[in-house]
Parts: structure tokens; C-alpha cells; sequence
């Protein structure tokens, strides 16, 4: 893997960041619009993911960036639950849910495989230097 100048590079912030542009274009609508405890806490799920990679990747060391990767993980299990309940309430509409839990899970399984592949690095650089 070659080495990331910058956050703004890294394929799964792309993707954390078009799902929270999205979010805050589906919460200007109805019925998310009035909606302020729901459309506040998907705003903010959907803005941790990207917000996540864009912290963590700035400590600028490995182990802190796998800290924050997990959390941004996380955020997009929180994410998937609110549009999981917004669909089923009626306040979501199919193509949107299915098209933004899609993304999700393309983050989740992408997140994951950095992760994995950042940890193995740090454990192959601890066991060279034993």
C-alpha cells in the first residue's frame, strides 16, 4: 500500500463524505426536515465516519488511526440502524435507504480491511525490531 499524503485521499473518506452530503440533502426535505432529534443525531452519525478518518488520520501515527478508524466504523453501525428505523417508521422511502445502507456497508467492509491491514503492519514492524 503506498503511503497517504492526505485524508482527503483515502477511498473510504470519499465515501464517509458523499454519505454525509447526501444526509444533509434528504434532512432538507420532508418528512426528515421536522424531524430535529432524528435529523440531527443521522446528521451527526453520518458526519462521524468522515470526521473519524479526518482526526485520527491527522495524529499522524498508526496506532491512533486505527483508534479512530474503529470509531468510525462504529458511527456507520449507528448510521445503519437510523436509517434501518427511518425506513421501517415510514420517514425514509426505499431507494434512499437501500442506496445509503449500501454505501454504509461498503464503508464498514473497506474500514475493516484498513484496519486489518494497519494493525498487521504495526505487528510486523514490532516483530522485526525484537
Amino acid at each position: 500500500m503506498s503511503t497517504v499524503a492526505r485524508f482527503e485521499d483515502l477511498e473510504i473518506w470519499k465515501i464517509a463524505n458523499s454519505i454525509a452530503v447526501e444526509v444533509y440533502l434528504l434532512c432538507d426535505n420532508e418528512p426528515l426536515k421536522s424531524d430535529w432529534g432524528m435529523k440531527d443525531q443521522i446528521r451527526r452519525a453520518a458526519c462521524s465516519m468522515s470526521d473519524n478518518i479526518a482526526e485520527g488520520f491527522e495524529y499522524n501515527n498508526n496506532p491512533d488511526f486505527i483508534r479512530f478508524l474503529n470509531y468510525a466504523k462504529g458511527s456507520s453501525g449507528e448510521f445503519r440502524n437510523k436509517l434501518v428505523i427511518l425506513n421501517k417508521a415510514g420517514k425514509l422511502g426505499d431507494a434512499p435507504y437501500k442506496e445509503l445502507y449500501l454505501k454504509s456497508i461498503e464503508f464498514s467492509g473497506k474500514t475493516k480491511s484498513l484496519i486489518d491491514y494497519l494493525k498487521k503492519f504495526e505487528a510486523d514492524k514490532k516483530s522485526k525490531k525484537s
